[in-house]
């Protein structure tokens, strides 16, 4: 799991380059799923941040308009290393106090009323605007080579790999996602709490790591900084029961096992995705295809007949999410992707565990289209850049279209939540 993903234009180079030399090269606008009434009970605001993670841009938030964290409504978490604009919503809040706030690193661009509170998911896209500098080839030949690649991913789709923040700093999220799975209290705590591994690890969490390790609960959690929350409280479940990793694992939050469920089946997509490619653009007999005009899924019977609607981006050949509402492919297409879900042999104990945590499966196509692709290059007092513009459905990672341009692995954001802080969610810029 997690080798690097095949790149459907493999055949042609990459530019090289890299992302984020400053905030302003990575910018992100939220497309609203929605518009807002101008009437009701919840304040709605657009506001642009700048190096600022959106549960931090939250809590900022938050204290500056004195509400409960809970009260702050969001579409989707946004990049930290970006200047990005997104909706909030605030229930009970008058307008005015919204508008006139002055909060570090946040400004409000737009304020209006709306009947509902906004959710993760509330959103119908991204629309970015990235800029790559320090590129390996001339930047003329750059943009030749980046246009030449964007018309093959508008025909023929981006692979709809989810990206490396679902895998962690450590790349162990799903891993501990299957030890949720299966209940296992050690190995799961093991893995997010131990494993200490001087490759990954600053010094500080290697300490803290390697205590844990020794068994040492108590200079563990002295040594986890105090904005480790989870990690913290596990740790003190596990001395105030006496090294009981059992009861220890029944306060891990909630949300943060969803995560973690979340990262697993990512992976196992991940596989499925990586063995039909490079031919993600044809449907095959037995598949469940994606309607990409309503999200509906069909069972394709003959696979002669549509794939001219695939070849028209109507619809998508799919991959699991697995869980109990997975539909099973048949045929040819289940040749395929038959062998893997059986290779994790879960059972229906399994199944239970993730429906519990909000997991009950489904499935996601295996390529997305960007939208409004343009190329532009430039020079400022960093030097020339290329800058890519773009737009993406939610789920869909940009980092996944930038690395079929660069060919390099670019790192993405908003990177682990379990090294930030207790609040993991799934992560979708």
């Amino acid at each position: 799991m997690n080798d690097a993903p095949i790149l459907l234009t493999a055949t042609i180079p990459g530019t090289g380059g890299v992302i984020k030399a400053r905030h302003e090269d990575f910018f992100v606008e939220e497309l609203p799923l929605y518009p807002a009434a101008g009437v009701g009970d919840h304040t709605y605001a657009v506001i642009e941040k700048r190096g600022l993670g959106t549960r931090e841009a939250i809590d900022r938030l938050a204290r500056a308009l004195n509400v409960q964290r809970r009260d702050i409504g969001s579409a989707g978490l946004k990049d930290t290393h970006a200047v990005t604009r997104q909706w909030v919503s605030i229930e009970r809040t008058d307008p005015e106090r919204v508008r006139g706030l002055s909060v570090a690193d946040i400004r409000v661009l737009h304020v209006t009323r709306h009947t509902n509170k906004l959710k993760p998911g509330h959103l119908a896209g991204n629309r970015f605007a990235i800029k790559l500098r320090n590129l390996t080839m001339p930047l003329d030949e750059a943009a030749r080579t980046a246009e030449q690649v964007l018309a093959v991913l508008t025909q023929k789709g981006v692979p709809n790999y989810f990206g490396p923040q679902r895998f962690g700093n450590r790349v162990d999220n799903h891993l501990v996602g299957k030890a949720v799975i299966d209940n296992d209290a050690e190995r799961a705590i093991d893995l997010f709490i131990g494993r200490p591994d001087p490759r990954l690890d600053s010094d500080l969490m290697l300490q803290a790591r390697q205590l844990y390790a020794d068994g040492r609960y108590q200079e563990s959690l002295d040594a986890w900084p105090r904005q480790i929350m989870e990690r913290r409280r596990i740790l003190k479940a596990l001395v105030v029961n006496r090294g009981n990793k059992k009861r220890a694992f029944k306060v891990m939050d909630k949300h943060l096992k969803g995560f973690f469920v979340s990262a697993y089946q990512s992976s196992v997509f991940n596989r499925v995705l990586t063995a039909r490619m490079p031919e993600i653009d044809k449907v095959l007999v037995g598949d469940m295809a994606y309607k990409h005009d309503n999200g509906a899924c069909f069972r394709v019977e003959d696979a002669e007949a549509e794939q001219p609607r695939c070849d028209r981006f109507e619809i998508s050949p799919t991959g699991p999410l697995i869980g109990q509402r997975t539909t099973h492919l048949e045929g040819p297409a289940g040749a395929i992707e038959d062998p893997i879900l059986e290779a994790e042999g879960l059972g229906e104990d399994q199944f239970r565990q993730m429906k519990k945590l909000g997991a009950r499966g489904g499935r996601r196509p295996l390529r997305f289209q960007p939208r409004e692709a343009a190329l532009a290059t430039g020079t400022d007092d960093l030097g020339p850049y290329l800058e890519l513009r773009f737009e993406l459905s939610p789920g869909c990672y940009a980092t996944t279209l930038l690395a079929e341009i660069t060919k390099n692995p670019i790192p993405d954001e908003p990177g682990d939540p379990t090294q930030d802080g207790p609040d993991g969610a799934a992560l979708d810029t």
